[in-house]
């Protein structure tokens, strides 16, 4: 589907000039949010057109409405470490737009937690869950605790604080949190005991949970193996597929584990791995061998990734750099925001990357995406390609509500389902001259479905 500038505005500059014009109300309205504004105007520039072509969504006020919280808790988490000191942090949760279902979207426990990173979160997450289809509306959370380097009877603590005061705002017809950065098994864990215990109800409130009490099967891996299947949809429009390719990955986490997985599984090649510390480049390919020790360094001793250098020989360790210096057909950044500049996308074109494939939220920077589609190379923004990981909690808050349990093989069959949804629609909305550029697919994909659920439920 092609996206014209309507002839009465008057040419492309005029469009800018919207684009420009609504931009600076929304910095003036949340100064200081850089990573909410660079969200939001992505998404603006792409469905700039369709506000303007359509009156009724002008009349609604629908990009409007769309860039400002339908509710933000912040809270005070107060708790001891192990030597009985009271620590003191701060919980947020932004509960975005809720027009398709029961708010969704992770808790993140890191240091760069703010207000402005968490409502950029909620606005992707609004898009990525609409594109995943399933009834769900965007949120996101968490706090600026840091688990790093806590014991296991710390980070309980904290959680049990933290839950005591967002068990207030949540449940499973309401806001269903899940994981994200710092928050994994162990965290959902202690988080689901408390809410249990001060609420005295067993139900699908957050997901990510052990599949032992009500969790899905695939859930921890379904972001990564999901950005996979998204680059095979997007190298599929080439006649290609990931087989023998060779690929790069930042990040060591959750995310970062299982998009190596799954590509060993499809027949690629991944050569890095990374952490704020510094990349391992393994040119010989982290094998299945080599992964599971990652996996253990990570998730049971929570080392650093500049162990693997130590532990494999013939690998390189690179300090303080990130991997997009190492040649490669793919690449899946799996880290965090902002972390492809505009210098590390031109090298990565330059050295042959022709696809990327985003596990991470936002991790390309505006000018990288503007490298990325000026090069009409394979790209693949994270509210599509990482959008796995929600749509398998999505089949988490399905499977607890009819208190069933699906397969592995079930729930796999099911993500390749909705990323291949996600890829078509991706493709109807963003053929430009035989290229697709799915920033604006995705982005005007999701817009549609939400503007008009806006239109359709009132003024509300």
């Amino acid at each position: 589907m092609t996206i014209s500038v309507p002839e009465s505005i008057g040419g492309q500059a005029a469009l800018q000039q919207h684009v420009d014009d609504f931009m600076m109300r929304v910095a003036a309205q949340s100064p200081g949010e850089t990573e909410f504004h660079q969200a939001v105007r992505e998404v603006v520039d792409s469905v700039m057109p369709l506000v303007l072509s359509k009156r009724v969504y002008r009349e609604a006020k629908v990009l409007e409405r769309l860039v400002v919280p339908e509710r933000v808790i912040m809270f005070r988490v107060v708790w001891t470490d192990d030597t009985g000191q009271v620590q003191i942090n701060r919980g947020y949760r932004v509960q975005m737009n809720g027009l398709l279902g029961p708010y969704k979207g992770g808790l993140r426990f890191h240091p760069s937690v703010t207000l402005g990173v968490l409502k950029f979160l909620a606005f992707e997450q609004i898009f990525k869950n609409c594109l995943t289809t399933l009834p769900m509306g965007g949120a996101k959370g968490g706090s600026d605790f840091d688990p790093k380097g806590r014991s296991d009877q710390e980070v309980m603590r904290f959680c049990q604080a933290f839950m005591s005061e967002l068990c207030r705002y949540i449940g499973p017809d309401i806001d269903v949190p899940a994981g994200d950065i710092g928050v994994g098994g162990r965290e959902i864990g202690f988080l689901f005991g408390q809410y249990r215990r001060l609420t005295q109800r067993f139900n699908g409130t957050l997901t990510g949970k052990n599949v032992n009490w009500g969790g899905s099967n695939l859930r921890p891996e379904a972001t990564g193996y999901g950005a996979v299947y998204f680059a095979s949809e997007m190298l599929s429009t080439r006649g290609e597929s990931v087989k023998g390719k060779t690929a790069t990955v930042s990040g060591s986490g959750n995310v970062a584990q299982y998009t190596v997985e799954k590509l060993n599984t499809l027949g690629a090649k991944v050569v890095t791995l990374s952490d704020s510390d510094g990349t391992i480049v393994d040119q010989d390919g982290i094998t299945a061998e080599k992964l599971a020790w990652v996996m253990e360094l990570k998730n049971v001793r929570r080392g650093r990734i500049r162990e693997y250098a130590d532990h494999f020989k013939g690998t390189k360790y690179l300090a303080g750099k990130r991997p997009w210096s190492v040649p490669c057909d793919l690449a899946f950044p799996s880290a965090t925001q902002n972390e492809i500049d505009e210098d590390d996308a031109r090298l990565l074109v330059r050295n042959g990357c022709y696809c990327v494939s985003e596990g991470a939220n936002m991790p390309s920077r505006p000018e990288a995406v503007d490298v990325f589609l000026d090069a009409k190379i394979l790209y693949g923004p994270g509210k599509a390609a990482n959008a796995g990981g929600v749509a398998v909690s999505g089949l988490e808050m399905n499977q607890n509500s009819g208190c069933m349990r699906r397969s592995r093989e079930d729930v796999d069959a099911q993500l390749c389902t909705i990323m291949h949804s996600i890829h078509e629609g991706c493709v109807k909305f963003g053929q430009e001259d035989g290229f697709v550029n799915y920033v604006r697919g995705a982005n005007c994909a999701a817009f549609v479905r939400i503007a008009d659920a806006m239109v359709q439920q009132g003024c509300i």
